[in-house]
């Protein structure tokens, strides 16, 4: 499913607009990415919760050469799905 397909379905089962649905999807993403960035958590119950965790420095390998390279650290973001959609998607 694409953002255009979510927006249609949001629209649908809330009885909205598809430009209400996507104004509405739009801002749960600007929001959700806001507040990752300030290192917040967050968790929506039912469905799971987003965080944001640091990924060290460490060594790799070029896999064409065989060259050892410097892979800097970085922050990531995970998603850990809560227990009502891993049982919905079972």
């Amino acid at each position: 499913m694409n953002k255009t397909e979510l927006v249609e379905a949001m629209a649908s089962d809330a009885g909205l607009s598809k430009a209400d649905a996507k104004k509405a999807l739009d801002a749960f993403i600007s929001t959700t990415a806001h507040a990752l960035k300030k290192g917040d958590r967050v968790a929506l119950v039912g469905f799971g919760s987003f965080s944001v965790s640091e990924r060290a420095a460490r060594k790799g390998r070029n896999p064409q050469t065989g060259k050892e390279i410097n892979i800097a650290a970085k922050k990531v973001v995970r998603f850990k799905a809560g227990a009502e959609l891993s049982d919905k998607v079972a």
